[in-house]
């Protein structure tokens, strides 16, 4: 069963702010869909693993150094 998260909530599991969740789905980053009357915009489960699994894949490419 597809589930569906609010921008918020997928912000809140990211841990980034609402306008750095907006960013990301403005440049197509994370896939959206707008809903409704009123445009709300719902993220898929698997879409945001697609997402999460992308930014793992990068950084093992980059070799995944912390700097402070």
């Amino acid at each position: 069963m597809r589930r569906f998260f609010t921008l918020p909530e997928v912000a809140e599991s990211l841990n980034i702010s609402m306008s750095q969740m907006r960013a990301l789905i403005r440049a197509g980053d994370i896939e959206g869909i707008q809903i409704g009357g009123r445009g709300q915009w719902r993220i898929e489960d698997s879409k945001l693993d697609e997402y999460i699994e992308r930014q793992y894949e990068a950084q093992r490419r980059t070799g995944g150094n912390l700097t402070d």
